[in-house]
């Protein structure tokens, strides 16, 4: 028997795709400077861990489909104290991580066949979702030159047709580190105003700005077009809970909230243990945040600095998140990063890199970048640097 040929379509992951060869390397005794996911090394919350000591829930339940009581007014705070008063616990789903709000607001606004806006490079996952759901992702180019920075109204409006239901845009950017002006996210209401849009903003890494300006959450915009706006967030990289898979969509659409809801109640729930540790959010101290934010911003800084002093590498200096995408001076980025893996060592180190292909709707136009996660502490990825400099060298001899 032959499985579905959705299934065979599905695309793999360009971060995650090479991890069987990182594994055969480090049974070779190599160790390997992951620089290819956004997993932090930044320590969870006390507050969050020393939760897990006070469960005494036996046995454990179901959690409701939309989220706790105590975890959606423990998001509802959070809102509050950025200012967005509006923001409830009627109008936010709680959902399993980031990952599950953004393919329930894609479930929710887009029919098969209907086309769904977004800048190119995006996150790799917006077109496994969009495969899912069997949508068509509309691409609207940015260049490393530009800062990955959104191109003028009509560009984006040449791209949209009579098919074309929604812009998913992701701010601060992955994989790209684009932090959107004000007066780019006005561009991107004014056009769902004009064309009858869905508008989707996926703000997981809203703390991480590295700016002078403050960063524009679609929640500033949102009583605006109450019923375009949607809202996906995640608690994965704000509060290093990766592992714990929480997330949120906030909506004042009241059909996309109870479609979201059913949505929900379809996998019955999320995690209750998990919904336990993220309603302590309100107990995290705001220096943790902030100290997040100075170590990130060191990060980027030696990232940035040490990619800069390589010969042939072109790159733009992110403005926030923790990625940045780099054009490396190969032909190809991907066997290169094989290559890393299964051919090359110094002093028994290699470093690991996601492919850029992945990061584009057309493979070759990410052929020669890498997205790369400065989530490493300092000395660490001094060390990658000085490993990857080392590496072009010597893959320079044999191309």
């Amino acid at each position: 028997m032959d499985i579905s040929k959705r299934m065979k379509k599905l695309p793999i992951s360009s971060i995650r795709k090479l991890i069987p060869l990182s594994d055969k390397a480090k049974s070779r005794g190599i160790k390997i400077y992951h620089l290819n996911m956004g997993q932090p090394d930044v320590k969870t919350p006390d507050v969050m861990i020393e939760s897990l000591k006070h469960w005494t829930q036996n046995p454990i339940s179901y959690a409701p489909s939309g989220g706790t009581p105590e975890y959606l007014q423990a998001l509802e705070t959070y809102y509050h104290d950025l200012g967005f008063l509006f923001v409830n616990t009627k109008n936010t789903i709680g959902t399993i991580a980031g990952s599950e709000a953004i393919n329930m607001a894609l479930f929710a606004v887009c029919d098969p066949g209907d086309e769904l806006l977004v800048f190119e490079p995006f996150y790799s996952s917006y077109q496994t979702s969009a495969q899912l759901w069997n949508i068509k992702l509309t691409p609207v180019e940015t260049s490393l030159q530009d800062g990955f920075h959104l191109p003028p109204g009509a560009i984006i409006e040449s791209a949209i047709t009579e098919k074309t239901k929604a812009i998913l845009y992701s701010n601060p950017g992955n994989p790209t580190g684009t932090v959107y002006t004000k007066e780019e996210i006005l561009m991107l209401v004014d056009i769902v105003k004009k064309h009858n849009l869905f508008l989707l903003s996926d703000e997981v890494y809203r703390e991480y700005t590295f700016v002078d300006r403050p960063h524009v959450s679609l929640l500033k915009f949102m009583q605006e077009i109450p019923e375009q706006a949607i809202l996906i967030d995640s608690l994965s990289k704000r509060y290093n809970l990766c592992g714990a898979r929480l997330g949120n969509l906030i909506s004042l659409n009241e059909q996309v909230l109870s479609g979201s809801l059913k949505f929900a109640m379809s996998r019955l729930s999320g995690g209750i243990i998990d919904q336990y540790i993220g309603s302590k959010l309100v107990d995290v101290p705001a220096e943790y945040t902030k100290s997040m934010q100075a170590e990130y911003q060191n990060r980027r800084d030696v990232m940035f600095e040490g990619l800069q002093s390589i010969d042939g590498i072109s790159v733009t200096k992110p403005e926030g998140a923790f990625y940045i995408m780099a054009e490396l001076p190969v032909e190809d980025a991907e066997i290169f990063s094989i290559w890393l893996l299964e051919s090359f060592h110094d002093k028994n180190e290699t470093v690991m890199l996601a492919p850029g292909y992945g990061f584009y709707s057309d493979p070759k136009k990410g052929k020669k970048q890498v997205r790369i996660a400065y989530v490493l502490e300092e000395s660490q990825l001094r060390r990658s640097i000085e490993i990857l400099d080392t590496a072009l060298h010597e893959y320079k001899k044999i191309q």
